[in-house]
């Protein structure tokens, strides 16, 4: 056999067994669609450690990691606020990947048991979120009008402009 052969055959198999069918097929990073009901509404993102990972408005597209260590998926929570509506918090779970089980017949244990998991390719997230923020607190009401709310269903900015009636 001659060396060249011999070289192409050493790299087509170490990139067999140094490769996860999950990073080769598939991704470490997704684009989310974050949409709201009204439209318009501010959001935060934060990773499972509290970070800030991304600011902005819907609707919006982010790209975001779906891993955050080995063998660990990334949990993201998304604060919805808008004035006049009570804010919202939704949580955006990453799931394993189909392609991840490709490691048994392409990977194999270094794939599945390394590559993937190191990469965070072996986990996916949902292509998008949508909060609906009900109705307006204020809707429908004349200046001047009492209303009535639990504390917690009023924003925070807002909270500064309440009056104690007792």
């Amino acid at each position: 056999m001659s060396i060249r052969k011999c070289m192409g055959v050493a790299a087509l198999t170490a990139a067999t067994v140094l490769s996860g069918c999950a990073s080769i097929v598939g991704d470490s990073r997704y684009p989310v669609a974050v949409s709201s009901v009204p439209p318009g509404v501010s959001f935060d993102i934060l990773d499972k450690d509290g970070k800030l990972v991304h600011s902005g408005s819907t609707p919006s597209t982010v790209t975001l990691k779906s891993g955050r260590g080995y063998f660990k998926g990334q949990t993201y929570t998304l604060q919805f606020r808008k004035d006049g509506y009570t804010e919202k918090s939704v949580t955006l779970d990453s799931g394993l990947s189909g392609w991840y089980w490709g490691n048994i017949l392409i990977g194999g244990l270094v794939g599945m048991l390394i590559v993937d998991p190191l990469t965070g390719a072996m986990y996916k997230l949902p292509e998008g979120v949508s909060a609906d923020m009900g109705s307006p607190l204020t809707a429908g009401r004349a200046q001047g009008d009492l209303n009535i709310v639990m504390l917690d269903a009023v924003p925070v900015a807002q909270r500064a402009q309440l009056v104690r009636v007792n």
